[in-house]
């Protein structure tokens, strides 16, 4: 069980980073506004996550997409999403592969 809850860890990560910032070109995922991603026993996928700002204005839009695209991989059988703000985004946790893609390397 466990073998298949990595895999589909997996795909999760790649499905999160379909989804992108509007703001900023780079995916949420990449951007390290994930902090957290757990799957249970019944394949229910619960994603812990940050926003650029408390008072982001995609705060509305932003968890319904990440619930949707962790809804969309194969075996998952529902998903849900926590906004956390502690610790609070800063660009340092962003991977040092978007900060290349934005110029901040």
């Amino acid at each position: 069980m466990e073998e298949i809850k990595a895999i589909m860890r997996d795909a999760v990560i790649t499905a999160l980073k379909t989804v992108y910032d509007p703001e900023i070109p780079v995916n949420i995922y990449s951007l390290g506004l994930i902090y957290g991603i757990h799957i249970d026993d019944d394949y229910k996928v619960h994603i812990v996550m940050t926003l650029t700002a408390p008072n982001c204005p995609m705060a509305e839009s932003l968890p319904v997409e990440v619930c949707e695209a962790a809804k969309r991989v194969e075996g998952v059988k529902d998903a849900e999403v926590e906004i956390v703000f502690d610790p609070p985004w800063d660009v340092d946790k962003i991977s040092d592969e978007a900060k290349l893609d934005l110029g901040l390397l």
